[in-house]
């Protein structure tokens, strides 16, 4: 059974959007101190015993889980702040050993990126994360003073700069928090996009970054050509082994068929019904074979419509919610319709998952960011590593400045969020 739903978009209150940035500033701060500590803690270590051996195995995938954790706020920062920080991590040989895997990731200019910032997010990071919800909350404890708080608090109390003593100065302790309030009301957003902006100043590239630019659409470049060859193959070997080998023997039907025309009617006639079944199936395969390169409800109804029909199909219950005011260039709608497609598969197929949500949107900040994120209950522990079908999905959105993000610990839900940048029409 498959559920459909269709969402439109909502606009936030300004009340609704203060709140909800010191809500996910508290949050990403109580994240943010623990988990850079640990991954900074845990490379050190790693790094430091890679002289006696232990480091050569324990470094790639130590290192893997900081760039998931700076992918993670990667992706954060796009969906809460309008934030891009490109990832330009240089892709790691398949099926390397630890040796290759430990020093192709520390020749890598962004794994260094990443471990400078890991010791600014624990600070800084961890201040201007705090910041918008000490701002909206503060004056809380303002006018619970006002309120005779103040009684149960010893002499010589102090709330930001005015002394509470008494109900008067409590008073002004609640002047004080509404001015507090009054200026959270403007400043709690910008200093969660502040937090951002911090991040992208140190992971993202500089120096270098036209060089890595170029070296990033060098390599999505040949993974494009490299998938178009594949592609190609396919084709030819499901055309020659399907609908060209039953044409021909259709044509040697229909020979046949001539000769027995006279002779033998009733032989013809159950050659001439075998010929018709077999033209049948080679338009049945035919069809087949032109969905599997463009769907035609993908051509006609556009990628809202075309991911529905794609969830239709599937034996999982699967809700679709699409807010999408136009279509994007044909190239990406194909792009982001066989990444869902494979990302649906594996979550059938892998995940054991019984229910699965995906969100469509397009975010028209910038140049334009259409948003799919597909998420099950199922098992988790997905990766994007080397033969994992996630690892063609990445390839394939890379082409188009694409990103993935996977968040999918054990026990589960696994989320899968895609980014690729374009404007609607």
């Amino acid at each position: 059974m498959t559920t459909i739903e269709t969402k439109s978009g909502t606009g936030r209150t300004g009340t609704r959007g203060v709140g909800l940035a010191a809500v996910r500033g508290l949050g990403l701060a109580l994240v943010t101190l623990p988990g850079a500590v640990l991954c900074f803690t845990l490379t050190l270590v790693s790094l430091a015993l890679i002289p006696i051996g232990v480091g050569i195995v324990t470094t790639p995938w130590v290192l893997t889980g900081v760039r998931a954790f700076a992918d993670w706020r990667r992706v954060l920062a796009a969906q809460w702040c309008g934030v891009q920080i490109p990832s330009a991590y240089r892709p790691v040989p398949k099926d390397a050993n630890p040796w290759t895997r430990t020093f192709a990731m520390l020749r890598d200019p962004a794994t260094w990126r990443d471990l400078r910032w890991l010791p600014v997010d624990m600070t800084a990071g961890f201040l201007t994360a705090l910041l918008p919800a000490v701002l909206l909350f503060y004056p809380l404890e303002g006018f619970a003073l006002a309120a005779g708080l103040w009684r149960v608090f010893p002499d010589g109390y102090w709330y930001g700069f005015v002394p509470v003593s008494g109900q008067a100065s409590a008073f002004g302790a609640a002047a004080l928090g509404l001015v507090l309030l009054f200026f959270a009301h403007f400043l709690t957003p910008r200093l969660l996009a502040a937090h951002f902006r911090l991040t992208r100043a140190v992971l993202a590239s500089n120096q270098g970054e036209l060089a890595e630019r170029v070296r990033v659409l060098t390599e999505t470049r040949r993974d494009a050509v490299d998938t178009s060859a594949a592609e190609l193959r396919r084709i030819e070997r499901d055309l020659h082994d399907g609908a060209q080998a039953r044409l021909v023997a259709m044509g040697m039907d229909l020979g046949t068929i001539e000769v027995l025309l006279d002779k033998n009617p009733e032989q013809a006639r159950k050659l001439l019904a075998q010929a018709r079944q077999s033209s049948a199936d080679a338009l049945t395969e035919l069809r087949d074979l032109v969905r599997g390169i463009h769907p035609p409800v993908l051509a006609e109804r556009g990628l809202g419509d075309a991911v529905r029909a794609l969830a239709l199909r599937l034996p999982v219950t699967t809700e679709v919610e699409v807010d999408l005011p136009g279509r994007a260039d044909a190239p990406v709608e194909s792009a982001a319709y066989f990444a869902v497609s494979e990302v649906l598969t594996n979550a059938v197929k892998h995940a054991d998952a019984d229910r699965i949500w995906v969100d469509l949107h397009h975010v028209a900040q910038g140049a334009g960011m259409l948003r799919i994120s597909v998420t099950d209950n199922g098992k988790g522990g997905a990766a994007t590593g080397a033969g994992s079908g996630l690892a063609g999905v990445e390839r394939r959105l890379g082409t188009f400045d694409g990103v993935l993000a996977v968040s999918s610990p054990a026990g589960g839900p696994t989320m899968v969020t895609m980014e690729i940048p374009c404007a609607l029409s």
